[in-house]
């Protein structure tokens, strides 16, 4: 594959026979995420239960968007993958695994909710146990972003971008950290809400977060997103800088940490997110 090539993959790429290309068991599972958005909107409509506020089938929709954006971008960027690594043995072997978490994360999502109980921070035993086991899941899921921000870090000078490389590489690497610490905290926790009302009722508009104190699940969206971000960041930087100066796509990297960390902190001093908004 040429550097042009290369260069051009991640854009070129949108396109869903490019995605299949890439990662097609991912580009897979992404859209069937989105697919099991429609019958569990139609449960929603049909089931008036509530949770926390709102309706118990709220969570179960936000990860299944969540999780069918986080697969196609996998696939989206394993066009920057070596060639013949998505095909090698251990890597299916892992992928898989991947799956296989994402899977049961959804299974107990969904569980949760028809049950109309708690699938985060449930008091019980067996709701601890369940959590604890998911929250494992979880960090074996976005393990996958590293593996390929590492082995894409280490390409180098086949890429005709490094910046945009950079980019991609370094927003990949970011996210298992960045969740590690805001969802790792948050488990601690006990909750997601820091003062206020334990209620999602009221939240902000569309992500549902506390408008009468603080709300950890704003870092922790913010840090799951790093893969988007950065490379976003890389692309104007491309633009504007040039595609051989990293500098700026580096420096942007740590400004969106310090981001990250200052959502983090305000939840923490029990401030909402964006509190001159209502």
């Amino acid at each position: 594959m040429t550097d042009l090539t290369l260069e051009r993959a991640p854009l070129r790429s949108f396109a869903l026979p490019q995605i299949f290309r890439g990662e097609p068991a991912f580009a897979a599972a992404g859209l069937l995420m989105f697919w099991l958005m429609l019958p569990t909107a139609a449960a929603a409509l049909l089931d008036r239960r509530q949770f926390l506020g709102v309706s118990v089938w709220d969570k179960p929709l936000k990860f299944q968007l969540a999780l069918g954006i986080y697969l196609l971008t996998l696939a989206l960027f394993a066009s920057w993958l070596p060639a013949g690594f998505v095909a090698g043995r251990r890597y299916r072997v892992y992928a898989a695994s991947v799956l296989v978490a994402i899977g049961l994360e959804m299974a107990w999502l969904m569980g949760a909710a028809a049950l109309g109980v708690a699938s985060h921070f449930n008091a019980t035993a067996i709701g601890t146990l369940i959590y604890r086991t998911m929250g494992g899941l979880a960090i074996w899921l976005t393990s996958a972003s590293l593996v390929y921000g590492v082995v894409i870090a280490r390409r180098g000078r086949e890429f005709g971008n490094p910046a945009l490389r950079d980019g991609i590489a370094i927003g990949l690497m970011l996210v298992l950290p960045l969740t590690l610490v805001t969802a790792g905290f948050m488990s601690a926790w006990g909750s997601h809400f820091v003062g206020g009302v334990a209620s999602d009722a009221g939240g902000l508009w569309l992500m549902g977060w506390a408008r009468d104190g603080g709300d950890l699940r704003v870092a922790h969206f913010f840090g799951t997103h790093a893969l988007h971000v950065v490379p976003a960041i890389a692309l104007v930087s491309s633009a504007v800088f040039g595609k051989t100066r990293r500098w700026p796509v580096r420096l942007g990297a740590v400004l969106f940490v310090a981001f990250v960390a200052y959502t983090f902190v305000e939840a923490l001093s029990g401030r909402p997110f964006l509190g001159f908004i209502g």
